[in-house]
């Protein structure tokens, strides 16, 4: 939901910072590897040690890149098949970290298993709701549905109830119990959105045989699918 129109509208601020990178001759790969990088950084350098305001803070500033790369690619008229999977695949590689930082803290010093468990569960559904998506357009399906927490829900909400949270160590009292929140929230929205979309799969497939059973149409029945977009939601 966040993405129809967070993206327009960062789409419009990030453009002149996508143009000036291109004419410094920085590449789209090279801003999706640096992106990812910090993120990873932030989330398991800071996330672990419960430094949950500057953690955010880190990766804030790292996480638009997936924004830029895209901008550039169009700008530059050399988006690819190459770059649309690079940005996919480092897109779960960031989002591992981040998730993976939480469940460390609880692990550890946070000394909760449950919210432990909870984030484990944020990652691998997170992982989950997108493989289903870009594997059911694999196999030809158009997946016509988003689902009620995509990508972009699951990284403000945690963000953002993390960045508010490392306020705590500033003395804001009470306020650490907005993580926790948010992350039974995007454990449970996550889990919605999977449901969602298996159902959708499920009831596109039957379309599909039924139609291919009645006859061939006019593109053939092709049972090799088509390429998969790698769908980052």
């Amino acid at each position: 939901m966040l993405n129809k129109y967070a993206r327009a509208f960062f789409t419009r601020v990030l453009t002149p910072f996508a143009a000036f990178l291109l004419r410094r001759g920085v590449s789209p790969d090279a801003v999706t590897l640096i992106g990812t990088a910090g993120v990873v950084v932030g989330a398991l350098v800071f996330f672990p040690r419960g430094e949950f305001f500057w953690g955010t803070i880190v990766i804030t500033l790292f996480v638009f890149s997936d924004l830029v790369d895209g901008n550039m690619a169009r700008q530059a008229g050399i988006s690819s098949r190459w770059g649309a999977f690079l940005d996919s695949t480092l897109d779960r590689v960031a989002d591992g970290a981040i998730f993976g930082g939480f469940a460390l803290w609880y692990a550890g010093k946070g000394d909760d298993n449950a919210l432990c468990a909870v984030a484990i569960f944020c990652l691998a559904s997170g992982q989950v709701v997108s493989y289903t998506k870009a594997r059911g357009e694999s196999i030809g399906l158009p997946v016509a549905v988003n689902g009620l927490v995509e990508r972009a829900e699951r990284l403000v909400v945690s963000l953002v109830a993390a960045g508010l949270a490392g306020l705590h160590a500033f003395g804001v009292p009470g306020i650490d119990i907005l993580l926790p929140i948010a992350l039974w929230a995007v454990a449970v929205g996550s889990a919605v959105t999977l449901g969602q979309r298996v159902v959708t799969v499920r009831r596109e497939s039957a379309e599909a045989d039924a139609a291919a059973a009645a006859g061939p149409g006019p593109g053939g029945a092709g049972g090799g699918g088509r390429q998969g977009s790698g769908s980052a939601s």
